[in-house]
């Protein structure tokens, strides 16, 4: 088994510094199970003779188990605002802890999913983490079916979602493994995006098919079970034409020592504004439309309503892969500041607006803040790396050095980390918003909440990262 290529199998990080291919040509072994030893993509020849082709289509399947993820996580954002009409009787408070409780869960999971894909192999856990959202989805498509059920049951079931929230870590941990440095950005920036379009690709479907044939109540259970047969074809596409390299490597040691790193908190923090931003405003988004513009919020379809919610998660799919490419340009610590403004306007725009109960310019207001969490999204992760590597140098460590091997390591590892961290959001957003409710009946001190931290976040960038300073080599990050 050929484990010497692995340094550079588990390096997410340092796009500035390529790591030497090997000169002897690659053979690879294939064993049963689809394993296949001896994976080298740094090395020009295999790469482009054959280990191209088998990366892609590997991230092919890896994108599309990770979206239909997204949507199981994302589902109840969608339901909960549904069922009322389906005859549930639920509190405004019930309604957030369903729609934040998968988040909680998810962000949860994504850290033992960051290493399950080294101890398993990425083609096998791919098929247990599809597998796994066959539960959710079932029991979604049985609770709702009934109105009058606990809503006990309700909240556990939504919790179980949460494992569709941990496939984003396993399924960029795996992407990883396959591409060469050169084409790693682009490889994760794709299965990031094709994820986060899960959650806008669900609150647009499940409104139109549970309205079909509806005669006076929804058919709200097909927003469980129409996912059903999707997740099997994932099950088996992961089955059929994924592959597992034995060269992918569990690195706990890495993971440890990054958790020791200040720089991983701060970025964690950052993390939080951006993705936990956009994840969290995702997930109420359709409820927030619901209570603000009761006569707007939806398109008539028979006798149900279509959200427009998923325009938000949309565009902020949309804009995250132009966040890390303008932060390849300008920098990831500056583009990240303009994130937080943008997103700070945005929120003020936003409560200075609401007197108006103009739906048109709420929506305006929440599409530019949606745009803004989604740059910032790619922004942020795209900072990660290179904060390592200029610690790396303001350490005097030489490229190829044990030393500078480490800390690629270890900011392979602070990915997987601050994702995790980062989705928290996904719970604190629709929970303040809650606290909100309850303390002042309206959403106004929540968000002149969220604005102070995005004020808060963007000083914390400038003054650690756009300053130069000698810990960080005084580089541009």
């Amino acid at each position: 088994m050929t484990t010497t290529d692995t340094p550079s199998m588990t390096d997410t990080a340092a796009p500035s510094r390529t790591i030497a291919p090997a000169d002897a040509p690659v053979t690879l072994t294939h064993r049963p199970g689809r394993w296949i030893d001896g994976w080298n993509a740094e090395n020009p020849t295999f790469w482009a003779a054959s280990g191209r082709a088998i990366a892609r289509r590997n991230l092919g399947w890896s994108i599309f188990a990770e979206f239909l993820g997204f949507i199981i996580w994302q589902l109840w954002s969608i339901v909960v605002v549904m069922l009322p009409a389906a005859g549930f009787q639920l509190t405004s408070s019930e309604s957030f802890w369903l729609i934040s409780l998968p988040s909680l869960v998810g962000a949860t999971l994504r850290f033992p999913y960051t290493f399950m894909v080294a101890i398993f192999g990425g083609r096998n856990w791919t098929i247990v983490s599809a597998a796994l959202l066959l539960i959710p989805a079932t029991l979604l498509g049985i609770v709702v079916s009934n109105p009058e059920t606990p809503f006990g049951v309700l909240l556990l079931v939504a919790a179980l979602g949460g494992v569709g929230g941990g496939n984003f870590a396993s399924s960029m941990a795996n992407i990883t493994y396959f591409f060469p440095q050169k084409e790693k950005g682009w490889a994760l920036g794709l299965n990031a995006a094709g994820g986060n379009l899960g959650t806008s690709v669900a609150q647009f479907a499940v409104p139109i098919a549970v309205t079909i044939g509806a005669g006076a109540t929804l058919n709200i259970s097909l927003a469980g079970w129409m996912w059903i047969p999707l997740i099997l074809l994932a099950i088996f596409g992961a089955w059929r034409y994924m592959d597992n390299l034995s060269s992918a490597k569990a690195d706990f040691g890495s993971s440890a020592a990054a958790l020791r790193e200040p720089h991983l908190w701060i970025m964690a923090l950052l993390y939080i504004g951006t993705f936990g931003s956009f994840i969290g405003f995702a997930s109420v988004f359709p409820k927030l439309i619901a209570d603000q513009f009761p006569e707007f919020s939806t398109i008539q379809v028979g006798q149900a309503a279509v959200s427009l919610a998923f325009l938000g998660a949309l565009v902020g799919s949309l804009a995250r892969p132009y966040g890390g490419r303008l932060a390849d340009r300008f920098g990831g610590a500056r583009v990240t500041v303009c994130a937080f403004s943008v997103m700070a306007l945005g929120a003020l725009a936003l409560v200075w607006t609401l007197p108006m109960h103009n739906f048109v310019v709420f929506l305006a207001c929440f599409l530019v803040l949606f745009a803004a969490t989604g740059m910032g999204n790619g922004s942020t992760y795209r900072m990660i790396p290179s904060i390592f590597a200029a610690r790396s140098q303001a350490r005097g460590y030489a490229p190829g050095t044990a030393e500078a091997t480490k800390m690629i390591r270890k900011a392979a590892a602070a990915l997987g980390l601050i994702s995790a961290i980062g989705a928290y959001g996904g719970f604190l957003v629709p929970q303040v918003l809650n606290a909100s409710q309850l303390a002042t009946g309206g959403y106004q001190a929540a968000f002149y909440g969220f604005v102070a931290a995005y004020v808060g976040l963007l000083l914390l960038t400038v003054f650690v990262y756009v300053i130069p300073r000698a810990s960080l080599a005084k580089q541009r990050i």
